[in-house]
């Protein structure tokens, strides 16, 4: 596939995705950046923004099998990966897959699940695979995890770990929609059938060529030293409780790549860079000062591009 088809394609993407989900192109456009960079999505905001809704949307475009789980308290680690039987009749353990066998699982809520439930996702999500009853089974590829989280202050909630959080590439919140958003959604058709009528972008070779398309973006050795320079800020700069990994700054660089390419580019240049940081570090770094939102702007502020 060449540049031009791949430009076309996710244009018709991010256009079908935005009569789902109205007035929200920008995070629409990360969470495709997300999919092509072959992350995992965190979203965290208030119930009823459209969280859920956009799960099924990428899945419905890009042609992926779709299943949801809704987490809460009482749930099992089997709920989530699934179960051996003892069949009589076979005289065996038969496996029945849970639902995270599939392309897009989307863990609704999932601060509402305890510790050991939400751990029951760390193998999946860093290794595309489970391993039940000392057997291993790959899950399907593409394998791709959308959790929407409740803030934490709601009741019933579970922090989630920092192994858990590095375990997603990125992060973001909808927020509510513009007035003029608010009021299309007011008098339109019901998202949901709207939601069953469109229609698949690309199919799933397509994808894997997209995304294989990621690893040739081109980074300078200038654009390099930015990076560094960034990580070396949020370790050294006293604003942060700690700084930002090796395994952050390479996903900060991936995305980076990700974003250039879904704005047709095969070059990453900075703005790039300070585009999808947010996004890639929110979730990552805790800051001292709780005004998280200056300590960011803060960042990309005090480091200069060479």
């Amino acid at each position: 596939m060449n540049k031009n088809n791949h430009s076309t394609l996710l244009n018709e993407i991010i256009k079908s995705a935005n009569s789902i989900i109205l007035g929200k192109e920008h995070k629409l456009r990360l969470a495709l950046t997300c999919i092509l960079a072959k992350g995992h999505l965190l979203i965290e905001d208030l119930p009823g923004v459209g969280k859920t809704t956009l799960a099924h949307t990428f899945a419905k475009l890009l042609g992926l099998q779709f299943n949801r789980i809704q987490f809460t308290s009482d749930m099992l680690p089997a709920d989530v990966l699934g179960i051996s039987i003892f069949e009589q009749n076979k005289n065996q353990f038969t496996f029945h897959p849970g639902p995270i066998f599939c392309n897009v699982l989307l863990a609704d809520e999932i601060n509402r699940a305890t510790p050991k439930t939400q751990s029951a996702l760390l193998e999946a999500m860093e290794e595309q695979q489970v391993t039940l009853d000392g057997k291993t089974r790959e899950l399907p590829t593409p394998f791709f995890v959308i959790a929407t989280q409740n803030p934490s202050e709601q009741i019933g909630t579970f922090p989630l770990p920092e192994s858990q959080l590095d375990r997603f590439l990125m992060s973001i919140s909808l927020g509510y929609p513009d007035a003029q958003a608010e009021r299309l959604l007011l008098i339109s058709d019901d998202r949901r059938d709207a939601l069953n009528n469109l229609a698949v972008c690309l199919n799933e070779n397509q994808l894997h060529d997209m995304q294989d398309q990621v690893q040739h973006i081109t980074t300078s050795d200038a654009l390099l030293d930015y990076v560094q320079a960034l990580i070396a800020y949020s370790r050294e700069s006293g604003l942060f409780e700690y700084g930002l990994s090796p395994r952050a700054g390479l996903a900060l660089l991936h995305v980076s790549k990700a974003w250039a390419m879904l704005n047709d580019r095969d070059y990453v240049i900075p703005e790039d860079v300070q585009v999808v940081l947010p996004s890639v570090i929110q979730h990552r770094l805790h800051a001292v000062d709780p005004d998280t939102t200056q300590v960011f702007d803060a960042l990309l502020q005090d480091v200069a591009i060479p």
